[in-house]
């Protein structure tokens, strides 16, 4: 999947810009967990790396440096457990890097050069390496459906060295999906039992997920939660998360028997003190293929 402002033809490069990740996931035979509730088990694995800018990344001098520019490298593993009663608990654990060593401005610079956009001038004052450990819980649970509609409330919790929070907010789908133990919103087309039930042979659905977050820590904008900043010898700028973040991702899933395609926007307010106070929006492409 990738994710990128540039997307939305808007002329923006600022914020969180530009994202990358790969997934791969597996469904577990959900006998072995011993629970007669358990309809799907998935075991993911995941490669990633996203981008932050400040207001552009060809500044005048530093103190146009409203949001930390910073590149996040992770790898992740997870489990998901999907139950027939539609709820689901996705548990996940991630290594990770922040600062020059995530590659950020390598890649970032290489997308410039290569298709001719303007030159960068801010990563000089980049958040400094730091290595992260971090964990993740979210959740969904159906509340309400029809045969065109359904909406369920979603959560998360995660903590670490790199991001410390929670957020709870709605799944709302308009269209042909899936119980969610068999649906592209919670990474579970694929399963160990063909012969569960589904409401639709394919998906196609829009959806969207208002949701309010509460931020206690964030490593690309607060730099290591265990050194002084800046760093000596460097001209590292951090700076004031804001406490209390809204967003809204929206957009249209199609999940057939191979195939699976996302296309989504999200809106999201600023994160931190000094950002323009407008809201940001990103456009994302997911391409995924089921091999058996």
């Amino acid at each position: 999947m990738s994710e990128n402002d540039s997307f939305l033809g808007q002329g923006s490069d600022r914020y969180y810009t530009n994202g990358f990740f790969l997934y791969y996931h597996k469904a577990v035979d959900p006998s072995r967990f011993k629970s007669k509730n358990l309809a799907n088990v998935i075991f993911g694995l995941e490669l990633g790396q996203k981008i932050f800018n400040a207001r552009s990344g060809a500044l005048p001098d530093a103190r146009y440096v409203d949001r930390p520019i910073a590149g996040y490298l992770y790898v992740s593993v997870s489990e998901n457990r999907l139950y027939k009663n539609e709820i689901n608990l996705k548990l996940t654990g991630s290594l990770a890097v922040v600062g020059p060593a995530s590659g950020g401005e390598v890649i970032q610079n290489f997308i410039h050069d290569t298709f001719g956009f303007y030159r960068l001038n801010s990563w000089p004052y980049q958040v400094q390496n730091d290595f992260q450990l971090n964990l993740n819980a979210e959740g969904n649970r159906l509340l309400a459906r029809t045969s065109w509609a359904d909406l369920s409330l979603s959560g998360y919790a995660r903590l670490g060295t790199g991001f410390t929070g929670a957020g709870i907010g709605t799944l709302i789908r308009l269209g042909n999906f899936n119980p969610l133990y068999r649906s592209v919103s919670t990474q579970s087309t694929a399963s160990f039992n063909e012969d569960q039930p589904l409401l639709h042979k394919r998906e196609f659905f829009f959806y969207s997920k208002p949701a309010v977050h509460a931020v206690l820590f964030d490593a690309t904008i607060q730099g290591s939660l265990f050194r002084d900043h800046p760093v000596a010898g460097t001209e590292e700028i951090t700076t004031s998360k804001e406490p209390v973040l809204w967003c809204n991702q929206m957009g249209l899933s199609y999940a057939g028997s191979r195939m699976i395609v996302n296309l989504g926007v999200t809106i999201e307010s600023s994160d931190t003190k000094q950002a323009e106070k407008d809201t940001h929006q990103w456009g994302s492409v997911g391409l995924m293929y089921r091999f058996n």
